[in-house]
């Protein structure tokens, strides 16, 4: 335990120290994210065919992984990108146009395409165990109907899902509809963030910034459901502050932790770099329960609004509610939709 508190007071030294250092701590996170990303430009490999730790619920994680390998066309973390995009998990989700259910099927493609994935005597676009297997398996029929097609498999497939494929057919390829273009875009970006990475990936060039603009908050109180306006006095929530920081380097960031989660791929724990986000929940399984966000500056410590009372400080971040990181890029924040 003294050895326990001795580490703790250490970093805490250090951490009073690189406050007190002002601008030349921030030009020190500069320095050493622009010399990692040099080192490591070039080095991330395409999407992984297995999930994310948590990316999806523990209820449908097993059925994503395994759905997600129907066809070469698709894998499961583009699979469950296209759940997330399309109802944020949610088995329950209804559309204005009526698309049902957490695949958002319209009743017309239910009807054609609609599976009993479960076996148990009836399709149900409501049960997700029909639901999932009936999205990996139109998915898997669209990539049949373009096989011909030059290009990208999966992007045919993709653009055929939004088009049609008699327009992928007729232009050989992803037609040029702007609609078409940001769906196939949105959904391979998205994807990266429910894969497992399969190498280092590379640092933001914008995290230095983040850090900056975070450690100016230092000391600031906590508000719930503050995002730094007037009206709030300055104050933050977690993921207030955390979405505040990215923004200020010209990131969009949605307003809640757990999406925030999808806005980049993963880095794992012994990968963290300065300006990662950094995420806790009380259920290790599922990325849809993460109630807090912090920002990390190196030393195993993030800079987080942590809760009513308290201020915007430096807390550790190995504690047994650790869920994963997030390394942020532009294209995901990009990508995630504005509503789930």
């Amino acid at each position: 335990m003294g050895e326990g508190r001795l580490t703790v007071r250490k970093a805490w030294i250090v951490a009073g120290a690189a406050l007190a250092a002002g601008l030349s701590f921030v030009m020190l996170l500069v320095v050493g994210v622009y010399i990692v990303a040099g080192n490591l430009a070039g080095g991330v490999g395409g999407a992984s065919k297995a999930l994310a730790k948590g990316a999806v619920p523990a209820a449908y994680s097993a059925l994503v992984q395994k759905w997600g390998n129907l066809c070469p066309a698709i894998n499961p973390a583009l699979l469950a990108a296209q759940l997330y995009q399309e109802s944020g998990f949610n088995p329950k989700a209804q559309s204005a146009a009526a698309a049902q259910g957490i695949a958002q099927f319209i009743p017309g493609t239910w009807a054609t395409h609609g599976m009993d994935g479960d076996g148990d005597g009836d399709r149900d676009v409501w049960d997700p165990n029909d639901a999932i297997p009936s999205a990996a398996s139109y998915d898997c029929k669209l990539a049949s109907y373009v096989k011909d097609v030059p290009g990208d498999p999966t992007k045919n497939m993709l653009a055929s899902y939004n088009a049609g494929a008699y327009a992928v057919i007729k232009y050989k390829g992803v037609p040029p509809y702007k609609e078409t273009q940001n769906y196939v875009k949105t959904i391979t970006t998205l994807q990266q963030s429910f894969a497992a990475p399969v190498s280092r990936v590379d640092p933001s060039k914008q995290a230095a910034g983040a850090i900056y603009y975070a450690q100016k908050k230092l000391g600031t109180l906590y508000l719930w459901g503050g995002d730094g306006t007037a009206e709030d006095n300055g104050r933050f929530d977690c993921s207030g502050l955390t979405k505040a920081a990215y923004e200020s380097v010209g990131i969009t960031l949605p307003r809640v932790a757990n999406d925030q989660w999808n806005a980049g791929p993963h880095p794992a724990r012994e990968e963290l770099l300065p300006g990662d986000l950094v995420f806790f929940s009380d259920d290790l399984t599922n990325s849809r329960a993460i109630r807090h966000v912090g920002i990390y500056v190196g030393g195993g410590y993030m800079i987080d609004a942590p809760r009513t009372g308290a201020v915007i400080r430096f807390d550790p971040i190995d504690t047994p509610d650790y869920f994963g990181a997030t390394r942020v890029t532009e294209d995901g924040a990009k990508a995630l939709p504005t509503t789930v």
